[in-house]
């Protein structure tokens, strides 16, 4: 879909919410909607009967020529105040009379400051929720071609990995020389603090790499993500140092069958809940130490990935929102046992009129890494 199309749409939504304007700050949804990557901008769509749609980017001096550039279809406003100030400063001047916003992203501060901007002239605010982010969350051909792109990238350097990491080994030491692999590929940049837990750290779900050394015998979790063309991938792996204990093997088996199980739940009209739970119905039926193992699965099952790492829909219990074909979304049940291990397993998932198309097939069976046998 092209930009303009893209702005259209996003329109037509601000009216339905009853605005004739909408004012956007997100800088993905920014991005989203005119191209611009800059670090500093505000977008206004504005429909007013007979004047069709004009959309105005604001930004400031450092963006001049890289807004011209990038904002196709779009006039751009160089400011010399905040940007989403000039905006509302344009929006009074042209007549808006009803202006939309995100109060998702927006503080109390900005809109007292959005208001005082245009004093007792129009437009008055009204929030319309996080609708571009909702538009954002079924992707174009396009779209999904850079992330599948991204996510291969990430395979590679998980295959890489698998030679690089030894017991001993710091896990900032893993974390660098993936990144500095991510770089050398291609990678704009991570899409989030790289993951390293080896040993009883590996329990930690969303434990940093940490100066602590990899194990010679125990587990070791590598969840990442690059950036190629502005969009996200993401995936987990979790392998093995040494020889394992049969807990070990048998937790793994069930947190990779947990996490095919909600992968073939993946389907247009399937909620997000009933996804989640096909990964909890699996750990629910396997024990340890007498304990069910889904009394150890502490976070969502998933969320939606795309310009932003975190993104609709959110794969959790209870979430009724249905999946639509063209949503990229993460696959990642785990198993944290404090003091002991964790293990997760993790894939971005496309929705296909199909069902689900796994985007990082990197091979998720045992892996022995390093010294020992498994």
């Amino acid at each position: 879909m092209s930009l303009s199309g893209r702005r259209k749409r996003a329109a037509a939504a601000a009216q339905a919410k009853g605005v004739e304007a909408l004012l956007v700050t997100h800088l993905p949804d920014v991005r989203w909607l005119c191209g611009f990557t800059g670090s500093n901008a505000a977008l206004v769509l504005v429909v007013q009967p007979g004047r069709g749609m004009r959309a105005r980017l604001f930004t400031d001096g450092r963006y001049t020529a890289q807004a011209k550039a990038e904002a196709a279809g779009v006039r751009v406003r160089i400011a010399a105040k905040p940007a989403a100030l000039a905006a509302c400063e344009w929006m009074a001047a042209a007549g808006v009379g009803r202006c939309g916003f995100d109060e998702t992203q927006t503080t109390v501060a900005g809109l007292a400051a959005m208001r005082k901007a245009v004093a007792a002239k129009a437009p008055m605010f009204a929030g319309v929720g996080a609708l571009v982010a909702k538009l954002r969350e079924v992707k174009d051909a396009d779209e999904i071609a850079r992330m599948g792109a991204a996510a291969a990238l990430g395979c590679g350097l998980f295959e890489r990995m698998l030679g690089v990491m030894r017991a001993g080994m710091a896990e900032t030491a893993v974390a660098a020389d993936l990144e500095h692999a991510a770089r050398l590929a291609g990678a704009e940049r991570m899409s989030f603090d790289t993951i390293v837990t080896g040993g009883v750290r590996s329990a930690l779900p969303h434990g940093r790499a940490s100066a602590a050394k990899l194990p010679r015998r125990g587990f070791v979790t590598l969840d990442f993500g690059v950036v190629l063309e502005g969009y996200c991938s993401d995936m987990t792996r979790t392998v093995h140092l040494g020889r394992a204990r049969a807990e070990e093997r048998a937790v793994y088996d069930a947190v990779l069958e947990a996490q095919q199980a909600a992968v073939a739940a993946v389907r247009p009209g399937a909620t997000a809940g009933d996804v989640d739970e096909a990964a909890r119905r699996v750990l629910r039926g396997r024990m340890v130490k007498g304990k069910r193992l889904d009394k150890y699965f502490s976070h969502s099952t998933g969320h939606g990935v795309g310009l932003e790492i975190h993104e609709g829909p959110r794969l959790a219990a209870k979430q009724t929102q249905p999946l639509e074909a063209g949503m990229v979304v993460t696959i990642e049940p785990g198993v944290y046992i404090p003091g002991k291990f964790g293990v997760r397993i993790e894939d971005m998932v496309l929705v296909t009129q199909q069902g689900g198309e796994v985007l990082t097939p990197s091979p998720k069976e045992w892996k022995t890494v390093g010294s020992g046998s498994g």
